[in-house]
Order: structure tokens, then sequence, then C-alpha cells
């Protein structure tokens, strides 16, 4: 049979109502992080193949943002099933890569306007997560192992 009868402490955590919602609620969201920054880099590809100027930087920003946005989902995706590394690293991930997408908006100059705008929307869409993930309700079924 290819079931498995494994099930950990963590995964018993999993099967009650409000883990499945949450869950629901974070994968939509890292979804969105995910789709608005495929959009930031659908902008710079339109862009340079346009002639405008798109430099070095917008490049590897907008795909390193986007490589992360699957990164997450993969994760999140994860977690839903029990994996508690996974879990633990969607927490940091939701806190960590916004104040980062944030503060490197912020080098005067750096990128233009319409690029900070539209990646202070991915922060702001990765960061309602964190309010989730890191909530009392999902924390509770991944109780700490000892």
């Amino acid at each position: 049979m290819g079931t498995s009868s494994h099930t950990t402490a963590e995964t018993a955590h999993l099967n009650r109502p409000h883990p499945h919602r949450a869950f629901g609620k974070v994968k939509a969201l890292v979804a969105a992080y995910g789709a608005l920054s495929a959009a930031v880099l659908i902008a710079v590809i339109v862009l340079a193949s346009t002639g405008h100027t798109v430099t070095a930087f917008m490049w590897g920003r907008s795909a390193g943002v986007l490589a992360s946005a699957a990164v997450t989902y993969w994760l999140t995706v994860l977690a839903s099933r029990g994996a508690r590394g996974a879990y633990l690293r969607v927490r940091i991930i939701s806190v960590v890569v916004p104040i980062a997408i944030v503060a490197i908006d912020m080098i005067p100059g750096a990128l233009p306007p319409w690029f900070v705008l539209m990646q202070a929307g991915c922060a702001l869409v990765l960061g309602a997560t964190a309010f989730l993930v890191n909530g009392s309700g999902l924390r509770a079924a991944f109780p700490a192992s000892r």
C-alpha cells in the first residue's frame, strides 16, 4: 500500500479545521506574492524589450523575489502537510523578506518609483502571511518538539 502510517504529533494537530483554513489563506497570500513578483519581472522584460533602460539590479532583484515566492509557496505546501521545519521557515521568511524588500527599496535612486511600488506590494502581501503563520492557531498546530 502507498499510504504511510507514520503520524507525528505535529501532523495530528493539522486535522483540525482552523489550521486547514489558515493554511488555505496563507497559500492564497503566498500565491498573490508570487503573482505580483511575476508581474514585476514581466514589466522588466517588457521594458527591456522595448528599449527602455533596465539595470542589472532590477533584473536580479525581480528574479530573486520571484524565486523567493516559489520557494515560500513550496515550503507552505510542505508545512500544510505537517512538516514542522517548513512551517518554521515560512514563519521566518514571512517576517524577514518583507523587511528586506522595503529596506532595499529605500536605497535612494537605486530603483525607479514604479518598481519600488510594485515591490512594496509584494512586501505587504507576504507580510500579511506573517500574521497568520505566527498566530496562535498555527503555532498550536506545531508544538515545539522536545
